[in-house]
């Protein structure tokens, strides 16, 4: 059996399992091809070899089937791995799946919204695997960079991921609740992919998400508490040229209700994704007292 055959083999039985994809891949085809490669010790996209695949090669692209599908846990998972912005990382089930449209902000090193030249010290707040710090420092090899993490676990994979790319002495780690451990310093760029599902919408995820760690998808509020807390101290932590970025995915509707008079600016991706704004110091400073009031009055919301 070839290697095509196999990935037709692996999407059929994956749709008939009834999978939920997203973790890195949109459905069983692109999940199934990621299987076989990794099955056969090759990058994603790097292309199969041609002709049939070995009885060892087989078998364990079929044993990498049964434990995606007996555990529905995400593939990335299963392999140990995961990729994000054409980089490898180590992943476990202590940490989200590094798939944030971030990735594509860093590819352009964060042009037009900032200028790569003078954007030097950046902070990642819930760094998690340690992606986005990762990806952002071999982007932009003169940044220095702070990575943060509620985790004691996460920051573990982070260090090895830094490690594995060779930037852990450009990435300094700590271990910190949102800003509440990290030594004052001013950051030119913020960067944060932060819990923002609602207890609600976490339990009525697919397995595969619910196989994530729910201290790394769920904030309270509706899913805004984490957001807001970020936002109204985020310009302590800036230059006075500085900005914040933040993903909030799903709950992008609910932060702007939540905060009527908040010209939140929403980046725009080519490759798909939303839910990611961006806010400069000024505009934190000048609606601090807004931020400090939508927060109070989503203190009792699930």
């Amino acid at each position: 059996m070839d290697a095509t055959a196999l990935l037709d083999h692996c999407s059929n039985a994956m749709q008939d399992a009834g999978l939920t994809f997203g973790h890195g891949t949109e459905n069983a085809t692109d999940e199934a091809a990621w299987l076989v490669s990794a099955g056969l010790g090759i990058a994603p996209g790097d292309g199969f070899p041609e002709g049939d695949v070995s009885v060892d090669e087989a078998q364990r692209i079929l044993s990498l089937l049964e434990r995606r599908i007996s555990s529905r846990a995400p593939l990335a998972y299963v392999l140990g791995e995961a990729w994000f912005c054409g980089l490898r990382f180590e992943v476990n089930d202590q940490v989200l799946v590094p798939r944030s449209p971030i990735a594509e902000l860093i590819q352009s090193r964060f042009e037009p919204w900032l200028d790569p030249e003078t954007t030097v010290e950046i902070l990642d707040l819930c760094t998690g695997s340690g992606a986005l710090a990762v990806a952002t420092a071999l982007a932009m090899p003169a940044a220095r960079l702070v990575a943060s993490d509620i985790s004691a676990a996460a920051l573990q994979v982070a260090r090895k991921n830094a490690q594995l790319h060779e930037v852990d002495k450009r990435i300094t780690f700590f271990r910190s609740d949102l800003f509440a451990q990290l030594p004052t310093q001013a950051f030119d760029l913020i960067l944060s992919n932060p819990p923002y599902v609602s207890k609600d919408v976490f339990a009525a995820l697919p397995g595969e998400y619910q196989a994530e760690p729910e201290l790394a998808l769920v904030s309270a509020a509706g899913g805004l508490e984490i957001p807001l807390r970020i936002m109204k101290d985020a310009a302590r932590y800036l230059s006075p040229q500085g900005v914040l970025i933040c993903e909030v995915g799903e709950s992008a509707e609910a932060l702007h209700r939540a905060l009527p008079g908040v010209a939140l600016t929403w980046i725009d991706f080519d490759r798909g994704g939303d839910g990611v704004f961006i806010m400069d110091r000024e505009q934190l400073l000048v609606h601090r007292s807004r931020l400090e009031t939508a927060l109070e009055a989503q203190a009792n919301v699930i």
